[in-house]
């Protein structure tokens, strides 16, 4: 099993915020290897984008363009 950089326990946060009564430990997990792997989709664009305009340094820009040419947000 592969290490994540995202808690888990801030995925149960999250899940609480959207309503849920209880969340099980397999929801919790399942929401976290799905939004690491729409970030990681999205940085790599927002990379892509950075470097495509000349530069090493990822802004906010690039990264909000990105989520939104993914139809993520």
């Amino acid at each position: 099993m592969k290490t994540s950089d995202l808690g888990v326990s801030a995925m149960y946060r999250i899940l609480k915020k959207a309503g849920a009564d209880r969340v099980s430990d397999e929801s919790a997990e399942e929401l976290r290897r799905v939004l690491e792997d729409i970030g990681i989709e999205i940085a790599k664009n927002a990379v892509d984008m950075g470097k495509h305009a000349g530069r090493k340094t990822v802004k906010a820009e690039d990264v909000k363009l990105a989520a939104k040419s993914s139809g993520k947000i």
